[in-house]
């Protein structure tokens, strides 16, 4: 028999409108970590929102407002996301959203899954061309593209673009 674990996020009470239009309403749920879990259901019934939620990206959106909690264990430590002690950056570096159409940036299939690792500062070239081999292997894209790096990852096929920003995600 398995132990029950601690859930990565938890969900209390959730409510998410734009404007008067209500799309999520007292949802409360449980995420686990390292286990696959699917978000189905109509198109327009708030998958999307409720990923957005998870990282904040829906708070630069005139008139959406949201009710309830989001803890997600970050780093060991659970944590309010919308606490003012979490810094949004903060959050945003730890929680990533990889979109269903992929957006890979103008650059090359490395640039694109080391720009992350760039902007976060602090890591030897060595550093980050490991963490980018491993992230395309992660992504199960290694093998695909490890011959050509350089490329631009806009031609790379959608399936390998979604891939691509995974690997992207996980940096």
């Amino acid at each position: 028999m398995s132990t029950p674990r601690t859930p990565k996020i938890k969900v209390r009470d959730l409510s998410f409108a734009y404007g008067n239009r209500m799309v999520l309403r007292d949802l409360s749920l449980d995420v686990p970590e390292y286990r696959i879990t699917a978000v189905v259901g109509a198109s327009g019934q708030g998958k999307s929102t409720l990923l957005m939620v998870f990282n904040r990206l829906w708070e630069d959106i005139p008139h959406a407002r949201l009710t309830g909690s989001v803890n997600i264990r970050l780093n060991g430590h659970e944590r309010d996301i919308y606490h003012r002690s979490l810094a949004l950056p903060d959050l945003r570096r730890q929680v990533g959203m990889v979109f269903q159409t992929p957006n890979p940036l103008p650059m090359s299939i490395y640039k694109n899954v080391a720009f992350p690792l760039k902007l976060a500062g602090g890591l030897t070239r060595a550093q980050i061309q490991a963490a980018v081999e491993k992230a395309l292997k992660q992504a199960f894209l290694w093998d695909e593209v490890r011959h050509r790096l350089n490329d631009d990852a806009r031609q790379l096929s959608g399936g390998q673009q979604q891939r691509l920003c995974m690997a992207r995600a996980w940096c």
